[in-house]
């Protein structure tokens, strides 16, 4: 359909920008029977854009100094107009993003979103995950309070482990012998410029999703028109809905409960001659350091904590059941839930002490956590033999009826 704005019709002739929204976000097919859990994509990408524009407000009055950087945090929170909100928003936007990518990424657990033809979307979306991460590390040490401070040098010096070559590691990822100068400016560099490549990223992770097309809540392929529905109106206006109701809830956190996230030691600046009775990362880490803390060797702690997220890739590979739902495979959903909850008790526990009951329970947590992926889901693919979906969206539909 061409555009009858003489205009807009000359542009879309030599730039096909028009013609390109209408195919991917207005007349784009879309499986009828998506659920609220396929709101938390759009979410965590208009997440990022309002990350960024607060990330590069608040870049413009910090200074990456060691004398200077917590002051200069004051002073946005007392000095620059409205410097307080733009700071509350990044600061508790940090935690409502990873509270998003977490519900993404469990959804793509539970509905089979890694299986093929969508082995490659996954691994994208587990990259992207691995960059944010290392981005909201980095940032977290910029305040440069006593938590900033003691949370690098536990996290950096974990690269010391590894043989021949960790302490080397450490040495140029501080730019030193110890966090200072040449690691704040560093990490503010990364902090800086790494959410452009996640920007990139996630335009792939798009064109990906447009080429495999998107799942959905039973698992099935979409198979004619009829189990279909066009993102325009249906989706857009599910989306702006869940994005108010979202936006709500950041607005309450913001105004009303600003450090509910954050760590009360890291409203002091940062001391290396005082080290804190209790180092923890941000809560979004802590099941990671749970593990860590739970295995009695460095190196081997080193290994799983890392070792937790990178058996994501492997996922797809895995699980080879043919029923991609967890909807259709009772003994799986089960172990999922299982796994979830073992995840908050994971969390439960690098929030504590390491000591006593909780490394007993941090280590059984880790046990449940690897034997998830490498024993039960390539297991359940052999033996479990689940329910079988239906051969459509539209026959669903019909069945319900």
């Amino acid at each position: 359909m061409k555009e009858k704005n003489t205009i807009l019709q000359w542009i879309d002739e030599r730039l096909p920008v028009i013609t390109f929204v209408r195919k991917h976000l207005i007349d784009y097919p879309t499986p009828k029977n998506l659920n609220i859990m396929w709101n938390f994509g759009s979410l965590a990408g208009i997440m990022l854009v309002i990350m960024i524009l607060s990330g590069w407000f608040l870049a413009t009055h910090y200074v990456a100094d060691t004398e200077k950087a917590f002051a200069s945090v004051q002073h946005i929170m007392r000095d620059v107009n409205y410097g307080w909100l733009i700071r509350y928003i990044h600061m508790n936007g940090s935690s409502f993003f990873f509270i998003l990518l977490y519900l993404h990424l469990l959804r793509g657990l539970y509905y089979g979103s890694y299986k093929k033809p969508r082995e490659l979307l996954w691994i994208i979306g587990v990259v992207l995950l691995i960059l944010v991460m290392v981005t909201a590390f980095v940032g977290y040490v910029l305040p440069w309070g006593q938590m900033s401070y003691w949370g690098a040098t536990v996290i950096t010096n974990l690269f010391s482990a590894i043989p021949w070559i960790g302490e080397d590691i450490v040495i140029l990822i501080l730019g030193g012998f110890s966090v200072d100068q040449p690691t704040l400016t560093r990490f503010f560099a990364i902090h800086f410029l790494i959410p452009f490549v996640i920007v990139g990223l996630t335009m792939i992770h798009l064109m990906a999703l447009h080429v495999s097309k998107s799942n959905n809540p039973l698992g099935v392929e979409v198979k004619t028109k009829d189990d279909t529905v066009p993102f325009h109106p249906y989706y857009t206006g599910k989306d702006v809905l869940g994005l108010a109701v979202f936006l709500l809830i950041f607005a309450v956190v913001v105004f009303f409960f600003p450090q509910f996230f954050s760590e009360p030691e890291n409203s002091i600046p940062a001391n290396p001659l005082v080290t804190p009775e209790h180092i923890v990362p941000e809560w979004y880490f802590l099941p990671y350091y749970a593990m860590l803390r739970a295995i009695p060797d460095k190196l081997l702690g080193v290994i799983v904590m890392f070792g937790s997220v990178f058996i994501l890739f492997f996922v797809p590979w895995l699980d080879r059941h043919p029923i991609r739902s967890a909807l259709f495979r009772p003994l799986y959903r089960q172990f999922f839930f299982i796994f979830v909850a073992v995840v908050f008790i994971l969390g439960w526990c690098g929030s504590n002490p390491p000591q006593g009951v909780y490394v007993v329970i941090a280590r059984w947590a880790t046990v449940y956590y690897f034997a998830f992926f490498l024993v039960i889901m390539p297991l359940l693919s052999r033996f479990e033999k689940g329910r079988s979906p239906p051969e459509s969206i539209h026959a669903a539909e019909r069945m319900k009826l």
